[in-house]
């Protein structure tokens, strides 16, 4: 019995460290398996992922790179004379009067596009949700301008414009006011503030759409508490609409900068930039130094330039969204 229960004694270590080394192999097994699963799963995730990194890769940062390459350059864009020049062209972009003008007409174009295409958006995102017949034919009507071409838009709005026989000139003159009537793409104090309404007339919609895809994802109880609490319409906007359209008005404030800091099409075709530089944009002294005074060298500090300012206000305007999210 003494002997039986020695040797029973002398088992049990030896069958509890069998069993740990079973469990350590079996986790080892589980722990392979998962890294293995992992692997694959990344593996089809880049192979998702490859095409657009690939385009990405070749059409924006390999361009953004060239970009800032050619502007170390003097070189027409044409022959194969390209003279280093290190951060000249930079430093004469400091000193350039033109250049300044431009980046003040652009921040000018930026703070009228948020003050003026995403409210005009969020309005008419609202009135579309108004309980009145013919809403469709409305939305038709306030999308309109932003499926046009901006050429055509462009066209239209220099014969709107027109100081002899342009629509606004002859309204002026049917009211008796004369004294308002201008010629407003020829004139420098009035070209900016032209080109500027037409711009926020043509992507106003834009916004609308946003806006109201995103009212569109408010859950409606929300709304039915609020009726049973008595909120009035602004109670309910105030409370409910806004703080869950901020994301969203967030997006559309960036999208805004962005496109308000590289805009060219529009004013190309309106004015080219002038009159006497009044009306330039980073990008079309962009395009001019480039296409049109073969300065290729020039234009691309002013394109990179345009690039590092762009991201700039596009990172803090995060960098506070993320604060705010944070505090709340």
């Amino acid at each position: 019995m003494q002997e039986h229960a020695r040797q029973m004694t002398t088992e049990r270590p030896l069958e509890n460290e069998a069993q740990q080394k079973t469990s350590e192999i079996s986790d080892k097994k589980v722990k392979q398996l998962r890294s293995k699963k992992k692997r694959n799963e990344m593996f089809v995730i880049i192979g998702f992922m490859a095409p657009a990194l690939l385009i990405y890769g070749l059409y924006v940062v390999y361009s953004i790179g060239m970009t800032f390459y050619y502007s170390l350059f003097e070189w027409s864009g044409i022959d194969n004379n390209m003279v280093f020049t290190g951060l000249q062209n930079y430093i004469t972009l400091i000193s350039d009067s033109v250049f300044w003008t431009s980046m003040q007409n652009n921040f000018l174009l930026v703070a009228a596009s948020l003050l003026t295409q995403l409210p005009l958006g969020l309005i008419m995102a609202l009135l579309l949700f108004s309980p009145v017949k013919g809403m469709r034919f409305f939305r038709s009507i306030y999308f309109m301008p932003f499926l046009m071409s901006t050429v055509a838009i462009g066209i239209l709005f220099i014969y709107i414009y027109d100081g002899n026989f342009g629509l606004i000139n002859q309204v002026l003159g049917q009211l008796g006011l004369e004294s308002w009537q201008h010629g407003w793409l020829g004139e420098e104090g009035t070209a900016i503030w032209a080109v500027i309404a037409t711009v926020c007339w043509q992507f106003a919609p834009f916004y609308m759409i946003l806006f109201r895809a995103a009212i569109v994802g408010i859950p409606e109880d929300l709304y039915e508490a609020a009726d049973i609490d008595g909120a009035n319409s602004w109670k309910k906007f105030q409370n409910i609409t806004l703080p869950l359209l901020m994301p969203t008005i967030v997006t559309s404030a960036i999208l805004s900068i962005i496109g308000s800091l590289k805009y060219f099409d529009l004013i190309y075709v309106m004015t080219d930039g002038g009159p006497n530089n009044s009306t330039e944009l980073m990008a079309t002294y962009m395009y001019e130094q480039t296409f049109t005074n073969f300065n290729m060298g020039y234009g691309s500090s002013i394109s990179f330039s345009m690039f590092i300012i762009a991201f700039i206000v596009t990172a803090i305007i995060i960098f506070f969204e993320q604060r705010r999210k944070g505090a709340n």
